[in-house]
């Protein structure tokens, strides 16, 4: 077990709650989007949600972290995969289909981020599933004060439908789908993806992860977001070639975001001594 799974195994909530990873954002002006992450920093009912979505990835099947510190890069990642777009004259889904500003697109990915993996509070399989009725009542709590009662109908099945098109096989069908999609997928920098391998598990998924150092966003030079990846070994490329391109594909996103990784250091990091089999 690695070091964060044995620190967290035992832990009652009320130790967890005074220990909780806060949500932040860059609000940039975004009231909806600034009371909207108070209200999430607020609510414990949530906290143990992500909590227990945690407990299921990293105690109990020995996957990379799904709780509290993914939802937080994701939903960082997210939103400024999202204004880097905006910037770029891309317009977001309810902007074109419901005439929503392109604040209330913050709105989507970010709390499409938050609730994407809330599922596997009940298990893996299917976890985007189940992620639609356990994050329901809470998007409704969450956006009751700050839309009225139509307009957060249309939020909430905004937010909805990225969750489940986040998927392997899913069809993101808007902007913000695919945006969590990918930034899903981009969750990798060193530290992240690393807890099987260093508990372990040895196979090209873990031993790739382990390989990644960095990941930036940068504007693009052919389209309007680069990806920059530093890796240390070049088995890192699966992440990229087999993971991370899977979830682009598909995504809708393909036109406006390009690649690049980098090995840094003056030799490759040796992952394993020897595997057996």
């Amino acid at each position: 077990m690695n070091g964060e799974a044995a620190e967290s195994r035992g832990r009652t909530m009320g130790a967890r709650l005074g220990a909780r990873v806060e949500m932040v954002v860059p609000d940039r002006h975004n009231e909806k989007l600034r009371a909207l992450i108070g209200k999430v920093n607020g609510d414990d009912e949530l906290y143990a949600l992500l909590t227990a979505a945690n407990v299921t990835a990293i105690d109990r099947l020995a996957m990379s972290d799904h709780g509290p510190v993914h939802v937080k890069i994701v939903m960082n990642l997210a939103v400024r995969m999202l204004r880097m777009l905006l910037g770029h004259g891309v317009e977001p889904s309810v902007v074109r289909d419901y005439g929503l500003a392109a604040e209330d697109a913050e709105v989507v990915v970010a709390l499409a981020a938050l609730f994407h993996d809330v599922g596997m509070s009940i298990h893996r399989e299917d976890h985007e599933a189940f992620s639609l009725f356990v994050a329901q009542p809470h998007l409704k709590a969450l956006l009751a004060d700050l839309y009225d009662p139509a307009e957060a109908t249309i939020v909430r099945a905004e937010v909805q439908h990225a969750i489940i098109a986040h998927r392997a096989g899913g069809t993101p069908l808007t902007l913000e789908a695919g945006i969590i999609r990918v930034a899903d997928a981009l969750d990798i920098a060193k530290g992240r993806s690393r807890i099987p391998f260093e508990a372990g598990s040895v196979s090209i998924h873990s031993v790739s992860a382990a390989a990644i150092e960095e990941l930036r966003l940068e504007s693009g030079t052919k389209k309007p977001i680069r990806v920059v990846i530093e890796m240390s070994n070049s088995a890192g490329v699966y992440q990229l070639d087999e993971l991370f391109r899977n979830k682009l594909i598909g995504s809708g996103l393909e036109p406006y975001i390009e690649l690049e990784a980098l090995m840094v250091g003056e030799g490759e990091r040796k992952l394993l001594e020897r595997y057996e089999l």
